[in-house]
C-alpha cells in the first residue's frame, strides 16, 4: 500500500472517522479507525484465541493485516481494483487484557427481529472467545447511560433469550446526549461500547467515537446495524430483515385467503417501509400472490389512463379477485403533509393503508354492477416484534463476533457488517452518508414488474 489520502482544501475532515490508503491498480481501503492513531505507547497482548479448543482445528484463524474486501464485485478487465473495506475477524494480537475489559451493550430505535440474539452472541463471545466475564447492560436506549441503572448481563441471563422477540435491554428513540453518554462511559470505567439500532443510532454512535477521541479515552466504540427497512447502506442487508420479509408472507397469505374467497374481493396488506421498499418488493416477489406493490421509490397515481383504478379494474375482472401490499411509506405526495417528526428525527407519515383503502371504497362505490370486497390488514408491529428467523440467528451470531474481534485488536469508530458475503468493518462516515433504496431502474424491480404485470406508473 503506498500512500495515505490528505485533506484537500475546503473538504471536511473525515479523517478521524475513516483512513483511505491506495495501492496498485487503483486499490483504496477505507480504513476504520484505531487505537494507535491517537494514543501512544499501548500495551499489546497475545489473542486468547490461540489457546482456544474451539480454534484448534482451523487452520488459519487469525485474519491477514492485508485482508480487505472489494465495495464492488463486477467488474471490466481494465477496471481499477476500486473501494474496499477491512475484514473482520481475529487478529493475532489485541489491545486489552481479558481482566481489563468493561464492556457495556445498548439497543435504541425500533424493535427488529434478532436484538437479543445479538446481545446473547456479544455476551457469549466476550467469553468464550476473550475469557470476558463481565457485560454491562444499558437499559432504555441512549438515554439509559444517564438516565437508569445498567444490569450485568450473565450467560445465565442471555441464555435462551435469542427465542424471543424485542430486546432485554428495553430501547427507546432520542435521549442521546453525547455529553452526558461520554461521561457516563467514562465515570463507569466502560471501555468497549456495542451500539445496536438503525441509521439514526449509528449517527449517535459516531457522535459518542469524535468525543471519546478527543478526550483520548481507549473505549472501541462499535455499530451493529439494525433495521427491517434495510435502507443502511453498504451492506448486503440488516439483521432481521429476513425474518420480516417471511413474517410479511403470512399477511399476504391472509389478505389473499380473503381475497379469493370473496366476490370482487382485493386483499390491501400494508408493510414497513418508510423511505425504502425492500420488505414490500422481496415480500411481493416472495409470494406470487401479489397483484400490485407500491413502494416509497416508485411513484404512483390513482386515475386516468395507466392508474392504479385502471389496473385494479382489469385485474378484478380477470381473476375476479387482487392482492396489493404496499409500503408505508409510498403514496405519501398525495396525502395532506405532516410537518411532526418522532423523537428520533423521521417524519411522521400519514396511513397511506386506510387512505387507500377509501380511495379504492370510494371509486367502486361509483361504478354499476361491480361490487368491491376489500379487506385491509396492518401486521406492521407483528412482523418487527417476533424472534429472528434461523437465517438471521447465523447473521447476528457472525455480526456479534466480528464485532467483539474487531474492538479487542483495538479497532473502533466503525460498523460491523456483510459485504458481498464476507464480514467486514466499514467507517461510521461511510454508513451515515446516506439510506439505502430501491433502485426502480435496477433488474431486481423489473422482475418485481414482470411477476405481478403491474404498470409501472412513469
Amino acid at each position: 500500500m503506498a500512500s495515505e489520502k490528505k485533506k484537500r482544501d475546503g473538504e471536511e475532515d473525515t479523517s478521524i472517522f475513516m483512513k483511505e490508503v491506495t495501492g496498485d491498480f487503483g486499490y483504496v481501503l477505507q480504513d476504520v479507525p484505531h487505537f494507535t492513531d491517537y494514543i501512544d505507547n499501548l500495551t499489546v497482548y497475545p489473542n486468547p484465541i490461540r489457546s482456544n479448543p474451539a480454534y484448534s482445528v482451523v487452520k488459519q484463524y487469525f485474519v491477514d493485516t492485508d485482508d480487505s474486501i472489494p465495495l464492488k464485485i463486477v467488474v471490466h478487465k481494465d477496471t481499477p481494483r476500486g473501494i474496499h473495506f477491512r475484514r473482520a475477524g481475529p487478529r493475532q494480537k489485541v489491545y486489552f487484557a481479558p481482566d481489563d475489559v468493561v464492556p457495556c451493550i445498548v439497543t435504541c430505535g425500533g424493535l427488529c427481529p434478532g436484538l437479543n440474539t445479538v446481545i446473547r452472541e456479544i455476551v457469549y463471545s466476550l467469553d468464550y472467545m476473550y475469557g470476558v466475564k463481565k457485560v454491562l447492560g444499558i437499559e432504555g436506549g441512549y438515554r439509559g447511560f444517564y438516565a437508569k441503572n445498567t444490569i450485568e448481563l450473565t450467560q445465565k441471563l442471555v441464555n435462551d433469550i435469542h427465542k424471543r422477540g424485542g430486546t432485554i435491554l428495553g430501547t427507546s428513540r432520542g435521549g442521546h446526549d453525547t455529553t452526558k453518554i461520554v461521561n457516563s462511559i467514562q465515570d463507569r470505567g466502560i471501555n468497549q461500547v456495542y451500539i445496536i439500532g438503525g441509521d439514526g443510532t449509528q449517527k449517535g454512535a459516531a457522535a459518542i467515537y469524535k468525543e471519546i477521541r478527543k478526550r483520548g479515552l481507549k473505549v472501541a466504540v462499535v455499530g451493529i446495524p439494525k433495521t427491517i427497512d434495510n435502507d443502511i447502506p453498504i451492506i448486503d442487508k440488516s439483521f432481521g430483515f429476513d425474518t420480516s420479509v417471511e413474517e410479511a408472507q403470512r399477511a399476504i397469505d391472509a389478505a389473499h385467503v380473503e381475497a379469493e374467497s370473496a366476490e370482487n374481493g382485493l386483499g390491501l396488506v400494508k408493510l414497513m417501509g418508510r423511505y425504502s421498499g425492500f420488505i414490500a418488493m422481496y415480500a411481493t416477489l416472495a409470494s406470487r400472490d401479489v397483484d400490485c406493490c407500491l413502494i416509497p421509490e416508485s411513484p404512483f397515481y390513482l386515475e386516468g389512463k395507466g392508474g392504479l383504478f385502471e389496473y385494479i379494474e382489469k385485474r378484478i375482472k380477470e381473476n375476479g379477485h387482487m392482492v396489493i401490499v404496499v409500503a408505508e411509506g409510498a403514496g405519501q405526495e398525495l396525502l395532506a403533509e405532516k410537518t411532526e417528526q418522532d423523537a428520533s428525527g423521521n417524519k411522521l407519515l400519514q396511513d397511506v393503508g386506510l387512505w387507500l383503502s377509501q380511495k379504492i371504497k370510494e371509486h367502486f362505490a361509483k361504478l354499476d354492477n361491480m361490487p368491491l370486497t376489500l379487506k385491509y390488514i396492518d401486521p406492521t408491529y407483528m412482523i418487527r416484534a417476533i424472534p429472528s428467523n434461523a437465517s438471521d440467528n447465523v447473521y447476528c451470531t457472525l455480526l456479534a463476533q466480528s464485532a467483539v474481534h474487531g474492538a479487542m485488536a483495538g479497532f473502533t469508530g466503525f460498523t460491523s457488517g456483510l459485504v458481498h458475503g464476507r464480514q467486514s468493518y466499514i467507517p461510521f462516515n461511510r454508513i451515515n452518508e446516506h439510506q439505502n433504496s430501491v433502485v426502480i431502474t435496477d433488474r431486481m424491480w423489473a422482475r418485481l414488474l414482470s411477476s405481478t404485470n403491474q404498470p409501472s406508473f412513469l
